[in-house]
């Protein structure tokens, strides 16, 4: 195994010799079908009290930013599904089920894909990419250019 892609470092209780390479970090963009999309940008944040949310599951460090953030804002969203799938939220979220959480800089391609429209960011939520490796530098060819790539053109 060459290297891993995780949306968070691995935990120093993993007695596994490995490092962590920071690829990138982002903000986070909530997103719904249009027409729910329409709805929920008026009063943004505060028309997300209430509303049906599609969210990661309850020990990802996405939703436990997510429940700080809607804390901070004073909206209680009804969770109407959790995952641990992300695509699968995705499709969820496409079919009206509720509004969903995307990496900002996948926002675009994610509205594309799913015909769904951004409702509006999450300020402070910053989602955060690793490469994790054997290897302290990369030296691996095509681990190299996975990092690269996502440095000068993912998260650039």
């Amino acid at each position: 195994l060459d290297v891993v892609l995780s949306g968070s470092p691995i935990p120093q209780t993993v007695k596994v010799r490995a490092y962590n390479h920071l690829l990138g970090d982002c903000g986070v963009t909530f997103m719904a079908t249009p027409d729910r999309a329409c709805v929920l940008r008026k009063g943004f944040p505060g028309s997300l009290d209430g509303a049906a949310a599609l969210l990661p599951v309850g020990n990802a460090v996405l939703r436990r930013d997510l429940d700080a953030w809607f804390e901070s804002k004073g909206v209680s969203p009804v969770v109407v599904g959790e995952f641990v799938d992300s695509a699968l939220m995705k499709v969820f979220g496409q079919a009206g089920v509720g509004f969903f959480a995307v990496p900002s800089v996948i926002a675009e391609e994610v509205a594309r894909q799913h015909r769904v429209e951004p409702i509006g960011g999450a300020n402070g939520v910053v989602e955060r990419y690793y490469a994790i490796s054997v290897e302290r530098r990369v030296r691996h060819t095509a681990v190299a250019a996975i990092c690269d790539a996502a440095r000068s053109k993912l998260f650039a």
